[in-house]
């Protein structure tokens, strides 16, 4: 019985490490570079965001550095997610 206990478990836990292998390469989209470059920018923006906000938290920003550093961090983030939007769009086919 803890033989079969441990198949199973082992069964699972082989199941769960390959499941982001399982299918790949079959009828995936090819992304395009430019989106996946602005995705890449919009995530190191958001960190560069989180970043801020723990440099005002642990004192080496002051509050007034921190406010004018995450309003330009901000504009640029809604740049980048409009420029997004726009690449995502132009992906799309004609037929919607």
């Amino acid at each position: 019985m803890e033989f079969a206990y441990f198949v199973l478990m082992a069964a699972a836990t082989a199941a769960f490490v390959s499941y982001p292998f399982w299918g790949s390469g079959h009828g995936t989209v090819t992304e395009d570079p430019a989106v996946a470059a602005l995705e890449a920018a919009r995530d190191a923006k958001f960190r560069e965001i989180r970043d801020a906000e723990v440099d005002l938290k642990t004192g080496k920003l002051t509050k007034d550095d921190y406010d004018r550093v995450n309003q330009e961090l901000r504009n640029d983030a809604v740049e980048l997610l409009r420029k997004l939007d726009e690449a995502r769009d132009n992906q799309k086919p004609a037929n919607g």
